[in-house]
């Protein structure tokens, strides 16, 4: 017969300081859960999530729907057009008053949305935006205006998100392409953006969802018009406003489910890569 082999007192001692060394750092993260968890619990006892399918296929709704994932997509795209090479140069450039230009970029994230959709109101208002307006479209109170609501808010996240991304590949590489004769067009596109398509893909679901969820300055430059330009967190605010908390609840799971979709991509897709 094998012998069973038995575990020393000194063993499970270690064992046991081990398991209770970890419980500062474990109860703050159960009670975050217990909280989340408890809110869900009593918000949707009322409300029945299955009550709120039939809420679904109103045209209302999918309106809301509809015009959320447009126009992130379309915000997204122009994020990440201008913020991807505009991270690439402040990742790979020192210059006079960089350190400014920076925290400029960085002004959309820090400021609050409500700020910065009043900015564009007023810019769009004036003689030069009335100007644009007229000959380009209309922006204010219109989906275009959710654009670039949108798109203002979300392209400062794109650059924060991957300037540490290429800052994180050594520019040796770029080096040694160009002493092969690539210039520094190729050397980005041949050698930087496969090294990076794992923080760009992140980013890019990244800078997305915040789209989905932008509220402040697309309310403030497009106003709240149901089956015109209510997105999803616009369509939330009208239900509870005109006290339809189960249409409003509805939208809030919606986005909620697409939340955790696009968490649960994010960490697939980017794993430790992308570092917030």
């Amino acid at each position: 017969m094998r012998a069973i082999p038995v575990e020393s007192d000194c063993v499970v001692e270690e064992r046991k300081r081990a398991s209770l060394g970890k419980l500062p750092f474990l109860l703050p993260m159960v009670l975050v859960i217990l909280f989340y968890l408890t809110i869900l619990a009593l918000t949707f006892a009322d409300y029945p999530p299955l009550s709120m399918l039939a809420l679904v296929i109103t045209p209302e709704v999918r309106h809301a729907i509809f015009l959320s994932l447009t126009t992130a997509t379309a915000s997204s795209g122009i994020a990440l057009a201008l913020g991807v090479p505009t991270a690439y140069y402040l990742a790979r450039n020192q210059f006079p008053g960089k350190a400014l230009v920076d925290a400029l970029l960085d002004i959309p994230i820090f400021l609050s949305p409500i700020a910065v959709g009043a900015l564009l109101l007023v810019a769009f208002s004036s003689d030069a935006g009335r100007w644009t307006q007229a000959r380009v479209g209309e922006v204010i109170f219109e989906t275009p205006g959710i654009i670039i609501a949108q798109a203002t808010i979300v392209t400062a996240l794109a650059v924060r998100l991957m300037k540490g991304t290429f800052e994180s590949i050594p520019a040796r590489y770029e080096k040694v392409a160009r002493s092969l004769g690539c210039t520094e067009w190729m050397a980005f596109r041949k050698i930087v953006l496969p090294l990076s398509k794992n923080g760009l893909i992140a980013s890019a679901i990244l800078v997305w969802a915040r789209a989905v969820g932008e509220f402040g300055a697309t309310v403030m430059l497009a106003g709240a018009t149901e089956r015109k330009t209510a997105t999803i967190p616009t369509a939330i605010y009208l239900g509870f406003a005109s006290a339809d908390i189960t249409r409003a609840l509805t939208l809030v799971a919606i986005l909620t489910l697409i939340s955790l979709v696009t968490l649960v991509c994010l960490r697939r897709i980017a794993g430790r890569t992308l570092e917030l």
